[in-house]
Protein backbone atom coordinates (compact mmCIF):
# COMPACT_ATOMS: atom_id res chain seq x y z
CA UNK A 1 0.00 0.00 0.00
CA UNK A 2 1.38 3.30 -0.75
CA UNK A 3 1.76 6.18 1.47
CA UNK A 4 0.45 9.95 0.80
CA UNK A 5 3.49 10.57 -0.59
CA UNK A 6 3.37 7.78 -3.25
CA UNK A 7 6.39 5.32 -1.58
CA UNK A 8 5.53 2.20 -0.16
CA UNK A 9 4.90 1.63 3.22
CA UNK A 10 6.96 -1.29 5.73
CA UNK A 11 5.61 -2.14 8.38
CA UNK A 12 2.05 -2.05 7.99
CA UNK A 13 0.01 -0.49 10.70
CA UNK A 14 1.74 3.41 11.68
CA UNK A 15 0.07 5.47 13.74
CA UNK A 16 0.41 9.50 14.52
CA UNK A 17 3.64 9.88 15.97
CA UNK A 18 5.30 6.73 15.17
CA UNK A 19 8.34 6.46 12.58
CA UNK A 20 7.56 5.62 9.48
CA UNK A 21 9.07 2.21 8.07
CA UNK A 22 9.20 0.57 11.60
CA UNK A 23 7.54 -2.76 12.32
CA UNK A 24 5.69 -3.18 15.65
CA UNK A 25 8.29 -4.84 17.30
CA UNK A 26 11.08 -2.45 16.56
CA UNK A 27 8.76 0.62 17.66
CA UNK A 28 8.47 -1.14 20.85
CA UNK A 29 11.99 -1.79 21.38
CA UNK A 30 12.84 1.21 20.76
CA UNK A 31 10.41 2.14 23.62
CA UNK A 32 11.31 -0.40 26.03
CA UNK A 33 15.28 0.71 25.69
CA UNK A 34 15.49 2.93 28.25
CA UNK A 35 14.01 0.51 30.67
CA UNK A 36 16.35 -2.00 29.40
CA UNK A 37 19.09 0.45 29.93
CA UNK A 38 18.28 0.89 33.43
CA UNK A 39 18.04 -2.70 34.50
CA UNK A 40 21.34 -3.77 33.19
CA UNK A 41 22.70 -0.65 34.64
CA UNK A 42 21.56 -1.52 38.21
CA UNK A 43 22.84 -5.39 37.53
CA UNK A 44 26.33 -3.69 35.80
CA UNK A 45 26.51 -1.26 39.34
CA UNK A 46 26.44 -4.10 41.76
CA UNK A 47 28.35 -6.33 40.31
CA UNK A 48 31.26 -3.87 40.19
CA UNK A 49 31.02 -2.56 43.37
CA UNK A 50 30.85 -6.23 44.83
CA UNK A 51 33.65 -7.25 43.03
CA UNK A 52 35.85 -4.44 44.09
CA UNK A 53 35.05 -4.84 47.54
CA UNK A 54 35.72 -8.41 47.22
CA UNK A 55 39.23 -7.15 45.54
CA UNK A 56 39.58 -4.83 48.46
CA UNK A 57 39.17 -7.51 51.16
CA UNK A 58 41.85 -9.84 49.16
CA UNK A 59 44.10 -6.89 49.34
CA UNK A 60 43.79 -6.21 53.19
CA UNK A 61 43.69 -9.56 53.77
CA UNK A 62 40.28 -9.04 55.87
CA UNK A 63 38.53 -12.32 58.02
CA UNK A 64 35.24 -10.77 57.40
CA UNK A 65 34.49 -9.40 54.25
CA UNK A 66 33.68 -5.95 55.16
CA UNK A 67 34.19 -4.09 51.70
CA UNK A 68 32.32 -7.01 49.92
CA UNK A 69 29.11 -5.91 52.05
CA UNK A 70 29.93 -2.24 51.77
CA UNK A 71 30.35 -2.53 48.33
CA UNK A 72 27.24 -5.17 47.89
CA UNK A 73 25.54 -1.72 49.57
CA UNK A 74 26.81 0.78 47.58
CA UNK A 75 26.26 -0.44 44.37
CA UNK A 76 22.63 -1.65 45.02
CA UNK A 77 21.96 1.96 46.58
CA UNK A 78 23.64 3.90 43.35
CA UNK A 79 21.70 1.15 41.19
CA UNK A 80 18.68 1.84 42.46
CA UNK A 81 18.88 5.65 42.33
CA UNK A 82 19.53 5.50 38.70
CA UNK A 83 17.24 3.09 37.59
CA UNK A 84 14.36 4.96 39.56
CA UNK A 85 15.68 8.16 38.19
CA UNK A 86 15.01 6.34 34.22
CA UNK A 87 12.00 4.99 34.95
CA UNK A 88 9.93 7.81 36.86
CA UNK A 89 11.96 10.05 34.87
CA UNK A 90 10.31 8.68 31.52
CA UNK A 91 6.72 9.52 33.01
CA UNK A 92 5.04 12.50 31.84
CA UNK A 93 1.82 13.95 33.05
Amino acid sequence: MAGPDGRRERGGRSGPGESRGLSDLATSYRKAAPYMAASTQLVAAVGIFTALGWWGDEKLGHRVPWMLLLGAAVGMVGGFVSFFRTVLGKRKP
